[in-house]
């Protein structure tokens, strides 16, 4: 039987996979999403049962495509998921395998499931619950992350961090903070642009990232703090409502107490204000936003009006070069008096920037909001802060004594000392003996004297206070909520509940209550501030990334006050030790593999996550090598892959009986001497084998230690296929069914010019992978005699194009059937190294041409969310058309050597016991049910030869052969038929279909 040709009316585009790509929002696209296409390959309806009686279905259409749900690790509403097909139902034996089927048929060959978007979508509005409020960028992060910055500091403290630092340290303590949290800003938005971010804010992103251990120490720490800035944003509040009651006489107990007694009720009211919902307290921050805002125009207006007597006594002028002259200086005074002094104050007013992402799970896409909203609050806040610190300083000297007979006398004007002296005022006694109640330096509420109206200013230090304590208030237990679900530590899965629609943590709020009113006891901010300083700066750990905010961060914690930052470092290191001796049994996934920190290295805290998170796969690679030194080419590419960081293991196989001088061929020192002088850092290991099947299972099998053992198998082509021995390329597929048997992923090497160069040492180079004439199953150990004449010298070092720096070329990449995501991670992985950094990455993927653009749009946002780099798509409408018949004719004659002999005597009885003992042969049958498999093999070379014959690389998704249907010489000679006569290096790719690639946190 000869295979299909145009001419004979059978259509390659009659058998493509029916499966387009959906990845906007999860949902299928317009067009629609034929969930029987999944395992359907004929776009025409027809059966694969069609093409022959012996015809096995579930074999073409396994291949799938790739697809927005195969990485996914959540489900629409109301549609069901797609699921890739395993590498075990794509090359297993049907006839053998117990696994139930994959589908189900039904009348008229057609397959259950649905047949267009339009009924997901009605489907998915039916069935989906109650959605619950969600926010956007501004308000949920935002004005959340300001209102939190705008807290008790700003107006009752940086007057007097002004007056104490001077306006130009001021401006260092506000910068560094900045630049403190703006690194931790941007850490946070990395790891949140980086995946799916569910509830738990800053302990999910840290936890999702960098492991269970560090995450969850670093996590309770940080709701810790936030719970206790509550009492500081409280106490802060109830500071004023003192000094306002003091101003009109009005005393319940005594200073102290009436800020405990005001700071209770206070915290009790926004107890109850959290515990209605986030809508009620949504509002409620929208509502302190625009009294804030008022606040500060009202501020900025009074700097400007001309000084009353009233102010002039208590200190304010209006704008003087000279009073911003001597207050650009510092004048430190009290027991806090000094740099790290004042910015252990201040520092706390910095740390809302994780206000919006504790709330992460009631924002409408948190991978937009975080980053945007988080870091417009930073630079808005940051810019005000600076405003007011320059224009206050600008305005109101030190010290004032309030009094309006202090004018200065003219008999009096030599004494005269400070600045008023130049503006007719003497505050020379109240400087002296220390008493001025008045100034920058001894008034809290100098921006309530400067301003136009001294009330508005008052509103503004209760929207502020109020707002920052009841944004920690809710961030605090939902972080907490998030860290007991995960239940990593003992006893405090209890306050873990969720109640209502939006899964409010109602006992955490309460814990957060009973934290907040301890300190509220203190009743002394600057004693609470330092407390939440070392608390914050401790969680602020970040890794590579941010390696200078956690020197910094570490730094200033003990300049801070030292043994508080022991403390802080005692409770982290009990909490991580804990984590680290129970070892959590979590497996969270991980966000997208090509970030600067999480593909490039591996992250794991412990050993026991090298291979359970995704983050942290990368190839650990088993090389087929024979001789390490006669694959030159193999060796360099994959160590651009391996990059010194991953495991690599060159492996050899000498098919002999054992004896000493066969073993010592194997395991000889001359082939990791090679290895070291070419500075590649890999393992070598020999083994002795009676054939090479076997040898190559016993090295799958064994290679490793524990966990850290190989994953990606990769090898030669065989280049001789065409003329070797029916047995030899029978052996040869038979090694990749055992790597997929062993869940590797499996990649083949083929060059033009192939990859054996050196020819010294025949007598132990392996020459089934892309070398010698000579039968894979007819290798044989030389003798003693011919032994004892091989050079123990290392094998000279031969230059390889992996090896040389890439022209401004491409690398070609045919992701045509989804495995994982092997072929686009290996392509990434070489434009990392230097030699490759110049070449363009290009990904063509099929299609069809009435929706080539839609496609092309869904991959690019696909390969977005990877966030790989890769911006050049191409749709290919063509690769399902006929191959030219002089192709087809060039494939067939190839397949006669393997077919079957039958003479015009004998019956077809014969068959079985013939193929039995000749495995390799090629029968009708297989040709025929294979034949739309052959043709496409046929016609991807030809869109090869077009697309990329000027390409520095090309990787192309490999075919698999699904053993009892494809014999293995005919998956050979597809392999073959894809990759000959090319010009660039091809290397065929197919991962074990487990995801290498996610944009999901969990």
């Amino acid at each position: 039987m000869e295979l299909p040709i145009a001419s004979d009316g059978v259509h390659l585009a009659a058998y493509r996979t029916r499966l387009p790509l959906s990845v906007a929002n999860a949902k299928a696209t317009a067009g629609g999403f034929d969930e029987s296409g999944y395992y359907q390959c004929y776009g025409d309806g027809s059966s694969v049962a069609s093409l022959g009686s012996d015809a096995l279905t579930g074999y073409e259409t396994l291949d799938a495509p790739p697809h927005y749900d195969f990485y996914a690790n959540t489900e629409v509403w109301g549609r069901r998921r797609r699921f890739r097909p395993s590498l075990y139902q794509l090359h297993a034996n049907p006839e053998v395998d117990s696994r139930p089927p994959l589908y189900e048929e039904t009348t008229g060959g057609k397959m259950e499931g649905k047949d267009s978007s339009e009924e997901d979508e009605k489907e998915e509005k039916e069935e989906q619950p109650f959605e619950p409020t969600r926010f956007g960028w501004v308000q949920g992060v935002m004005i959340r992350c300001m209102l939190n910055i705008w807290g008790v500091i700003l107006f009752l403290r940086l007057p007097w961090i002004t007056a104490q630092a001077g306006i130009g340290l001021t401006w260092v303590i506000i910068l560094l903070s900045s630049c403190i949290t703006g690194i931790t800003g941007l850490s946070t938005s990395a790891i949140a642009t980086n995946g799916k971010v569910k509830g738990g804010g800053t302990y999910f992103l840290i936890s999702r990232s960098l492991g269970p251990e560090l995450g969850g120490s670093i996590g309770l720490i940080f709701a810790f703090a936030n719970a206790v800035a509550v009492a500081m944003h409280t106490v802060g509040f109830a500071e004023t409502v003192r000094d306002l009651m003091v101003e009109n006489g009005a005393v319940m107990v005594d200073r102290t107490n009436d800020i405990r007694i005001i700071g209770i009720i206070t915290v009790t009211c926004l107890l109850g204000i959290s515990m209605a919902g986030m809508s009620w307290e949504s509002k409620a921050q929208i509502l302190f936003f625009l009294v804030i805002m008022v606040s500060f125009a009202n501020y900025i207006v009074g700097t400007i009006m001309p000084a009353s007597p009233q102010k002039q006594a208590k200190g304010f002028f209006s704008y003087k070069a000279d009073i911003f002259a001597a207050n650009f200086v510092p004048k430190w005074q009290g027991p806090d008096g000094s740099f790290f002094g004042m910015f252990s104050i201040f520092f706390p007013s910095a740390t809302g920037i994780l206000a919006g992402a504790n709330i992460s799970g009631d924002l409408k896409n948190p991978t937009v909001a975080i980053p945007r909203g988080t870091m417009m609050a930073i630079f808005w806040t940051t810019i005000s802060y600076l405003v007011i610190s320059a224009t206050i300083g600008s305005c109101v000297v030190r010290d004032a004594s309030g009094v309006l007979n202090d004018t200065l006398l003219p008999s009096s004007s030599g004494d005269c000392v400070g600045e008023a002296c130049q503006y007719g005022w003497d505050f020379t006694e109240c400087i002296n003996n220390k008493t001025c109640t008045y100034g920058i330096n001894n008034y809290y509420q100098s921006m309530s004297m400067v301003s136009a109206f001294a009330p508005l200013i008052t509103a503004g230090i209760f929207g502020a206070t109020l707002s920052s304590a009841l944004a920690c208030l809710v961030s605090a237990p939902k972080v907490f909520q998030c860290l007991c679900k995960d239940n990593l530590y003992p006893l405090i899965g209890f306050f873990g509940k969720g109640y209502g629609k939006n899964d409010e943590p109602l006992r955490g709020y309460l814990l957060t209550y009973i934290i907040a009113a301890c300190f509220i006891l203190i009743a002394e901010l600057n004693t609470i501030a330092p407390i939440i300083s070392n608390f914050f700066l401790c969680s602020f750990y970040s890794k590579w990334l941010s390696l200078l905010g956690s020197v910094c961060s570490v730094v200033i914690m003990f300049l801070l006050t030292w043994w508080a930052a022991l403390i802080a470092f005692g409770v982290v290191f009990v909490l991580l030790g804990y984590t680290l001796y129970k070892k959590p049994a979590v497996n969270w996934g991980s966000s997208v593999q090509a970030s600067s920190y999480n593909i490039a290295l591996n992250q794991c805290v412990g050993l026991n996550h090298v291979e359970d998170h995704v983050k942290n796969y990368r190839p650990q690679c088993l090389v087929l090598t024979g001789p390490p030194s006669s694959r030159p080419a193999l060796v360099d590419l994959v160590a651009c892959f391996t990059k010194g960081l991953s495991l690599m293991m060159c492996c050899n196989v000498v098919t002999a009986g054992p004896s000493p001088s066969v073993v010592e061929m194997a395991s000889s020192d001359r082939h990791v001497t090679w290895l070291n002088q070419r500075k590649v850092r890999s393992f070598y290991r020999g083994v002795v084998a009676t054939e090479l099947g076997s040898g190559v299972n016993m090295l799958l099998q064994a290679a490793g230690l524990g966990r850290i053992r190989p994953n990606v198998l990769l090898m030669g082509f065989k280049k001789h296929c065409r003329s070797d021995t029916p047995q030899a390329a029978y052996n040869y597929i038979g090694i990749l069914h055992d790597a997929f048997d062993l869940q590797y992923g499996v990649c083949i090497l083929r060059m033009k010019e192939g990859l054996d160069v050196s020819h010294t040492s025949q007598s132990h180079v392996n020459p089934g992978f892309d070398g010698g004439q000579e039968s894979i199953n007819t290798i044989s150990a030389p003798s003693p005699i011919q032994t004892t004449s091989i050079s123990i010298e290392p094998a000279p070092q031969t230059s390889t194009v992996f090896q040389k720096k890439q022209e401004k070329k491409t690398i070609d990449v045919y992701w045509l059937s989804d495995d994982g995501g092997l072929t686009l991670l290996l392509p990434y992985l070489l434009t990392r190294r230097k030699r490759w950094a110049r070449c363009k990455v290009r990904v063509f993927v099929g299609g069809e041409t009435g929706k080539k653009e839609q496609q092309k749009e869904e991959v690019l946002a696909l390969i977005k969310k990877f966030r790989l780099g890769f911006h050049d798509v191409e749709v290919l409408t063509d690769i399902h058309q006929n191959p030219k018949p002089e192709n087809v004719r060039h494939f067939e004659n190839i397949v006669g050597r393997f077919r079957l002999d039958k003479s015009p005597k004998q019956d077809s009885d014969s068959d079985p016991p013939q193929q039995q003992e000749e495995p390799w042969i090629i029968t009708d049958q297989d040709l025929e049910r294979n034949q739309a498999k052959s043709l496409r093999q046929i016609r991807l070379n030809e869109v090869l030869q077009d697309y990329s014959r000027d390409a520095a690389l090309i990787i192309i998704t490999m075919p698999v052969g699904r053993r009892g249907v494809c014999p293995n010489t005919l998956y050979l000679l597809w392999l073959d038929a894809l990759s000959r006569d090319l010009r660039p290096p091809v290397l065929m790719v197919r991962g074990n279909h487990e995801n290498v690639l996610t944009f999901y946190c969990q």
